[in-house]
């Protein structure tokens, strides 16, 4: 088979295609025929070595995959060969022409859900719905910060809130990144470049403070995000996009009694009722037309490396695809 491999850590220049062995599905495993590979901003932090969770190199890179099971490893049931699949395989695998998925955790594409949408939304959509459910408990009437909401995991985070009956008020740093957010309810986008955003989110909430605050950012924005939280608010940080967050957040919290999660998807059992509601409701919601799954570009195999420096461009607000065929 054809997969797209690190050897060593870098720029986008350390993605190359190469012949691989077919991997083989061990037990409890499944073997898929990758239709399509989802194309997540870990992927950069993992071809970087920044990463927070341990990697071994060489590697394949990619942790979101949809396709077609093409032969089952001991011990697996409930699934047959030929069965349209996503998966979210967290060894990576995923940017090849074939992949080995974990049978537990496996998602069964129902017939209106196409492989490209299914490659497009486990990550970002079950991201969203662990934030605001399994972890937080969103009601209706709660006021969510969602920071980088121009993002997938941000527009799925909108879409899912405001449907909940949530108001949603997010930041960018890229003016026109807001469009498509405030088309799927954000009642306001605040474009950090050209305004401050704690003000912003302040007068938002008359001088209150959201309930929950998500964001991506680390760094700066993830110190700044607590100024903007209610007393007894929550904050989840799902990312470092502009760097590690500063080692304070005890003193963060202190002031109104917030409470921190620092969430990895991967975290969630894929065994549990909680990550069976989230597909059943994240499904449901691709079905019923509610929750869109925009897809922004889609690369074959042999473009992984423009693939990853579009998506670090910041100007993408919908999903990049990585495409197994040819």
């Amino acid at each position: 088979m054809k997969a797209v491999v690190i050897h060593a850590t870098g720029g986008p220049e350390q993605l190359t295609v190469a012949d691989m062995p077919d991997p083989v599905p061990g037990p409890g495993e499944v073997l898929l025929d990758v239709a399509y590979a989802g194309c997540n901003w870990a992927d950069t932090q993992v071809r970087m070595g920044i990463y927070p969770h341990a990697m071994t190199y060489p590697m394949v890179l990619g942790f979101e995959v949809s396709g077609t099971v093409a032969a089952l490893g001991a011990g697996v049931s409930g699934v047959k060969v030929g069965d349209k699949v996503a998966s979210f395989p967290e060894k990576g695998g995923a940017y090849a022409e074939k992949c080995v998925a974990p049978a537990i955790g496996l998602i069964k594409l129902p017939d209106g859900v196409g492989l490209d949408v299914g490659a497009a939304f486990p990550i970002q959509a079950l991201t969203a719905y662990h934030m605001l459910w399994t972890i937080y408990g969103l009601q209706r009437g709660d006021t969510v910060l969602v920071n980088a909401i121009g993002g997938g995991v941000g527009l799925a985070c909108t879409q899912l809130a405001v449907h909940a009956g949530a108001r949603v008020i997010g930041t960018t740093g890229t003016p026109g990144k807001e469009k498509r957010a405030l088309e799927y309810g954000a009642s306001r986008v605040v474009v950090t470049s050209q305004e401050d955003f704690e003000k912003a989110v302040l007068d938002f909430t008359n001088g209150k403070g959201v309930d929950l605050a998500i964001d991506s950012y680390g760094a700066t924005m993830l110190d700044r995000t607590f100024n903007v939280v209610r007393k007894l608010g929550h904050v989840i940080s799902i990312g470092e996009a502009e760097g590690q967050p500063f080692k304070n957040i005890r003193e963060r919290i202190l002031p109104r009694s917030q409470t921190f999660t620092r969430l990895h998807l991967g975290h969630v059992d894929h065994a549990s009722p909680e990550w069976q509601a989230g597909v059943d409701h994240v499904l449901a919601g691709i079905a019923e037309g509610w929750l869109k799954v925009p897809i922004e570009a889609v690369f074959p195999l042999s473009q992984a490396a423009d693939m990853h420096r579009r998506l670090e461009g910041r100007h993408v607000a919908g999903k990049l695809l990585l495409r197994a065929a040819a």
